[in-house]
């Protein structure tokens, strides 16, 4: 198994609408060969110190996956596909942190 974290940089202002069609796509991806988990998150306002602060544009992607070829599948999807062009205009960066079990 291997879990993802993607974090998602939207532009000012489209949170909400990014987080609606990203809301729309997840059964999709949830049906899909070796999906065990794919939910999407933001910010809570904890007061951790290490936190640093609440990031207004941040959506983060808990993932996990039988295997990376499943979540290479995933990456080719046309669901996936469509959901990409779809958001494009609203997305100003993305970062994957891939792991695996210790």
């Amino acid at each position: 198994m291997i879990h993802v974290i993607a974090t998602i940089e939207t532009n000012p202002g489209y949170k909400a609408q990014f987080l609606e069609i990203f809301k729309a796509n997840v059964p999709a991806v949830l049906a899909e060969d070796g999906c065990i988990r794919y939910e999407p998150t933001v910010d809570a306002d904890s007061g951790l110190a290490p936190q640093g602060g609440v990031r207004e544009n941040a959506v983060t992607i808990v993932e996990a996956w039988e295997s990376l070829d499943a979540l290479f599948a995933h990456l080719k999807a046309p669901h996936m596909l469509a959901y990409k062009e779809a958001t494009a205009g609203m997305v100003k960066g993305v970062t994957l942190q891939v792991l695996q079990p210790a």
